[in-house]
């Protein structure tokens, strides 16, 4: 507690937009390293220099001084040499007490320590009355002297060229980092606005982009935005298909009620006919649960062995007195596929019932890849017209109007179901014409 109590002042002085934390985290660790090599380069290198070159010239103008000194002072004696070196010996002017140098001038500091340790007759050194020559006062035997030279000679020449160079860069690389780092910022914002926009009903359009993870992000918000807009479209198109499918047989019975006496018990034929009505209404209402029901509360996916699978869906078909047979099971038979073994049995069931409804008999066959999962049904019924094919996938859609209730034409639920179950798996439900049967062939292909 004390800890968050403490830490949490700082907390105020830190931006709270994702573009100016990021700046922050990429601009704080640039400015502090280049601030320390600056300075650690400027004091290490410069004084360095800036010693090494005062130093060198101490030697000459030492040299200049012995010569003076040897010849009792004359001065003359000394500018044979002193020519050639570039330094020029004069009377001293002015208050020479003390050294003097610019503030600003912080090689001068070294340049004055190194002259004292070299030279131990200095009275004072000038470096303020011109900045760019160094004014030595000598205490010769013949009396005080100066020795003046130019102050390029002892100090790197334009330092500041370094400093410019390095701000202009430092700035330069700022702005081509802001705009990039804008430019990468940009996808996330627009996700975020997306997914804001759809917080408030509104559907905005969206196409992901930017780095790899912000597209898996938009990817990912994309197929969460189509799954709940497929959820509440089909929780709308079931309540529409049940207050519709449903009042059909509700309106037979209700007649079938109305039409009793208590004189006259109903004959069996109507009492067959209202069984008849009560179980396509519960054929109706499991459909509509099937199709409805949430996949969270399913069993979470797990490894089965396709080949026990595949036997013991055919076997309950059979057992349900459908015509089904299994034709082939092909690649890794042995192996296994991780499913919702519950949901796919559903899927499949559907399937068969269809074929069973349309057909006379049906083939399944099943290829379990080092990829995928291919399972097939296929019939000897009519089959769909390749134009239809997208629309019978479609929930309650039934493509032949003449199949009535009676005729066990269903809810037009199985197809949708099947394909919703090939998608909750990452996979699909392809639709075509079977080529052993002539009917319709269903595969559903999920990944292993």
């Amino acid at each position: 507690m004390s800890n968050h109590t403490d830490g949490g002042w700082l907390k105020g002085f830190f931006p709270r937009g994702l573009y100016g934390r990021a700046a922050l985290i990429l601009f704080l660790p640039v400015v502090v390293v280049t601030l320390v090599v600056s300075v650690m380069f400027l004091q290490r290198h410069f004084e360095g220099v800036t010693r090494q070159m005062t130093t060198s010239m101490a030697r000459e103008l030492a040299f200049v001084a012995a010569r003076i000194d040897r010849a009792g002072g004359q001065r003359d004696a000394g500018r044979e040499i002193a020519v050639p070196l570039d330094v020029t010996i004069g009377e001293p002017t002015g208050n020479q007490a003390g050294d003097s140098r610019l503030f600003y001038d912080f090689s001068g500091r070294v340049v004055i320590e190194v002259l004292r340790e070299t030279l131990g007759n200095i009275r004072a050194i000038d470096l303020a009355s011109d900045d760019k020559r160094v004014v030595l006062t000598i205490d010769g035997v013949a009396g005080p002297y100066t020795l003046a030279f130019d102050r390029r000679r002892v100090s790197a020449s334009n330092p500041h060229q370094l400093l410019v160079l390095m701000v202009f860069t430092s700035f330069l690389m700022t702005g081509i980092a802001t705009v990039f780092l804008r430019n990468q910022l940009r996808p996330i914002r627009r996700l975020a606005e997306a997914a804001e926009d759809y917080g408030k009903g509104r559907i905005v359009p969206y196409r992901p982009s930017g780095a790899s993870e912000v597209r898996s992000a938009g990817t990912a918000f994309l197929d969460m935005r189509n799954r709940l807009e497929r959820q509440n479209e089909q929780r709308k198109m079931m309540l529409s298909g049940i207050s519709h499918d449903l009042r059909t047989p509700l309106t037979r019975l209700r007649l079938g009620l109305s039409m009793m006496s208590p004189d006259m018990p109903p004959d069996d034929e109507d009492l067959r006919a209202m069984e008849a009505d009560i179980a396509e209404m519960n054929r109706m209402v499991d459909a509509f649960l099937d199709y409805a029901r949430d996949d969270a509360q399913e069993s979470p996916p797990q490894p089965v062995r396709v080949a026990d699978f595949v036997d013991g869906v055919v076997a309950d078909a059979q057992r349900a007195g459908q015509q089904v047979s299994l034709r082939s099971l092909d690649g890794d038979v042995a192996g296994r596929a991780t499913f919702r073994a519950d949901m796919l049995r559903r899927a499949l069931d559907n399937l068969l019932g269809n074929a069973a409804r349309y057909g006379t008999r049906a083939e399944l066959d099943a290829t379990l890849g080092p990829r995928s999962l291919r399972i097939g049904i296929e019939d000897d019924g009519p089959g769909i017209p390749d134009d239809s094919l997208d629309a019978a996938m479609r929930p309650f859609t039934r493509l032949d109007p003449a199949r009535g209730r009676n005729s066990g034409g269903g809810a037009g639920l199985g197809l949708a179901i099947a394909a919703d179950v090939a998608r909750a798996h990452g996979g699909q439900l392809r639709l075509g014409r079977g080529q052993r049967l002539g009917g319709l062939r269903a595969e559903i292909v999920i990944p292993r």
